[in-house]
């Protein structure tokens, strides 16, 4: 999902600094709706638990350049499920910013495009997941359907928004439409294996009712509503 150096270049990497800063705007919004509700204890520690997992996604799971960008377990939709929109945003944008500054500066100029791709769909998901899951089902109890349109939108998200900055850095042609193609054919990889995930670490924290008190964890994890 990372936009490689080089296919958007001067004034138009200035869309990508627009774009993030819109969806960062949306995201520091609910984080302060968040925090009014649920503390500075609980928005803290959920954020630097999203932003470790990020990191570790990012750095030490397996990921290779593919077509157009590189293939990435990101696990957007377990940060979702787990911790709620708000930590797993700031997770992604932390996480992310903490590795283009630290571990690979040469993601910099790209890192507004970075945080859009990354962040949109997840606040997408949001929707989704209000329409797909029944207020009367805790997210413990969500079956492999319902995971795997969660994964299918924040992925198909991730894609799409690839798509674009590289049509919008390179224009429509051959080569760029085949590197689109085999990027998006490789994260179907991807969707397959993230709802697995998803469904063993809900399997877990079923397993664990006892954590439904701790503030470190989305409280939809283990409640209806």
């Amino acid at each position: 999902m990372h936009i490689e150096p080089g296919i958007v270049t001067g004034a138009k990497l200035m869309l990508g600094a627009v774009t993030a800063a819109g969806a960062l705007t949306v995201t520091t919004k609910m984080a302060v709706e968040f925090f009014c509700k649920n503390g500075v204890f609980s928005l803290l520690s959920r954020t630097l638990v999203c932003t470790l997992a990020v990191l570790v996604f990012f750095e030490i799971l397996p990921h290779h350049p593919v077509g157009a960008s590189e293939v990435h377990f990101i696990f957007g939709t377990s940060l979702f499920l787990l911790f709620g929109a708000v930590p797993a945003a700031l997770g992604l944008a932390a996480g992310l910013a903490l590795q283009s500054v630290f571990l690979a500066p040469v993601d910099l100029p790209q890192l507004g495009m970075n945080l859009t791709t990354l962040i949109v769909p997840l606040l997408a998901i949001q929707g989704l997941a209000r329409k797909i899951i029944a207020k009367e089902t805790a997210y413990v109890d969500l079956n492999y359907a319902q995971s795997l349109k969660l994964s299918l939108a924040y992925q198909g998200g991730v894609v799409v928004w690839v798509a674009f900055w590289v049509l919008f850095g390179q224009g429509a042609n051959v080569a760029t439409l085949t590197s689109i193609g085999t990027f998006g054919a490789a994260y179907l990889v991807v969707i397959a294996v993230e709802p697995i995930v998803d469904l063993g670490l809900l399997a877990l924290a079923k397993s664990g009712r006892n954590l439904a008190s701790s503030p470190i964890f989305s409280e939809r994890l283990f409640t209806t509503g």
